[in-house]
């Protein structure tokens, strides 16, 4: 997606969007905008098809639409420029075309060199997409080195977004020939970050983002990140290089695990990092923590709230179809959206975001249980629905977020629902009431009318 947010800042590059941890290509449905039309932030672009699902991209920036590079029904490779948001409708003064920039080079490539650098060949493993608007994601840490045998299922390494921490898995059997990010780099998404090899490589490479010079990879692959030597201050990161809160912008890079751990354990990683403990922390680190001396009487934090919930049946496909039909309510996310506000009963109404596939839309719920009234809007969501109904998962333990989270899976022919928040967003009657709601709206929706 378009890098620069701002208006009448120049041209803006569309790219084809990951959104799949797998998906290395996406296939051009249709576009819902034509050459030259005038665009606003947040206009539905094109339609992509992905082997799971068919979703709207949207333009994160005000302009004309100019350079369209790839048509309807076309197959684009996920991080290729297919088009540009422009100042003026004639484009940006230049060739302006999509299709006539420099073809991307090969993975982790010099800019403007002809040549791969002498990476090894293989199969890239890119940057995920994990939210529409995300432009990069910070690489936490590495769980295999180079020359590594890995399998298709095996954790490559552990990327932060804004929203989230995620674990990246190879996608393919083979060996870890190359990686291009060091531990505490912000790489662009779409960018290649690692080759997978169907060989054994004679040299496997380990090189930054930064600088694109490689560095020698290790002599003999480290253990995996979970299974680090025993905890003190000589533990050496699995990366080539450490990452401080300084150079990640504050942030404490750590694995899910760790910060899971940590938060159910009621210990602070912030204090690893005033230590002087080298990045990323993962489970093994946690023994450090319990043994650094206390600066003060330690404060316990409250585990976080997680229930689970089972629904014998889904009934929101029919009442979907239903309140389209009858009711002219054709936004199903709208529709779930209102749902999950009113089994919250906040007084005033409240914003609720519904996810899917990395995309995020907040609707803001009116008092009640008008579905009409149900309207898009920018604000912080106080409650967060994710959708994962159309993915293979069937539970998840992701950990408390900034608001209460409903995750929704398949559980058979009905449903699992999840509900997760930190114990100061939701007491414990209200955290049952919230889940108890919904759950029976989702397996018999017509009960909200009633």
């Amino acid at each position: 997606m378009p890098h620069d947010e701002t208006s009448g800042s120049g041209p803006h590059d569309v790219t084809m969007p990951q959104l799949g941890m797998a998906q290395d290509a996406g296939r051009i449905v249709s576009w819902l905008k034509a050459p030259g039309e005038r665009v606003a932030k947040g206009d539905a672009l094109f339609e992509v098809e992905t082997d799971k699902a068919v979703m709207e991209v949207e333009a994160t920036a005000d302009g004309y639409l100019t350079g369209v590079a790839a048509k309807a029904g076309e197959d684009v490779p996920v991080g290729q420029v297919i088009a540009r948001i422009t100042d003026s409708a004639e484009g940006d003064g230049g060739d302006g075309d999509a299709a006539a920039a420099e073809p991307p080079a090969e993975p982790g490539a010099e800019p403007g060199a002809g040549t791969a650098d002498a990476l090894p060949e293989g199969h890239p493993v890119t940057m995920p997409q994990l939210g529409m608007a995300q432009d990069t994601g910070l690489l936490v840490g590495w769980h295999r080195q180079p020359g590594d045998r890995v399998a298709a299922e095996d954790v490559l390494f552990e990327v932060e977004t804004d929203k989230s921490t995620m674990e990246v898995a190879a996608g393919r059997d083979g060996w870890l020939a190359a990686t291009l990010a060091l531990a505490g780099e912000e790489v662009p998404t779409g960018q290649p970050v690692a080759i997978i090899a169907d060989e054994k490589p004679d040299a496997p490479v380990a090189r930054a983002v930064k600088d694109g010079k490689a560095a020698p990879a290790p002599a003999e692959a480290e253990a995996p990140a979970e299974a680090a030597p025993a905890p003190g201050p000589a533990r050496k990161p699995a990366a080539a290089a450490k990452a401080s809160p300084a150079a990640s912008g504050g942030r404490i890079l750590a694995s899910p695990k760790a910060r899971r751990l940590a938060m159910e354990q009621g210990l602070d990683l912030a204090r690893l990092a005033e230590a002087g403990h080298p990045q990323p922390y993962h489970a093994a680190d946690l023994d450090v923590l319990r043994a650094l001396p206390a600066a003060a009487p330690a404060q316990a934090m409250e585990a976080p709230r997680r229930l689970t919930a089972a629904c014998a049946a889904d009934g929101f496909a029919d009442f979907a179809a239903w309140a389209a039909g009858n009711r002219g309510l054709k936004d199903a996310d709208a529709i779930l959206a209102g749902l999950a506000g009113a089994s919250l009963g906040a007084e005033g109404g409240v914003t609720v975001a519904v996810e899917r596939f990395g995309a995020s839309r907040a609707f803001a719920v009116p008092p009640g249980r008008h579905l009409a009234g149900v309207t898009a809007t920018d604000d912080a969501p106080a409650l967060i629905l994710r959708d994962l109904r159309a993915t293979p998962l069937t539970a998840v333990a992701m950990g408390a977020e900034a608001a209460p989270v409903l995750t929704v899976t398949r559980d058979g022919a009905g449903l699992s629902i999840t509900l997760e928040c930190a114990a100061t967003a939701l007491d414990a009657g209200a955290a049952i009431r919230l889940l108890t709601e919904f759950a029976g709206r989702m397996e018999q929706p017509l009960r909200h009318l009633l």
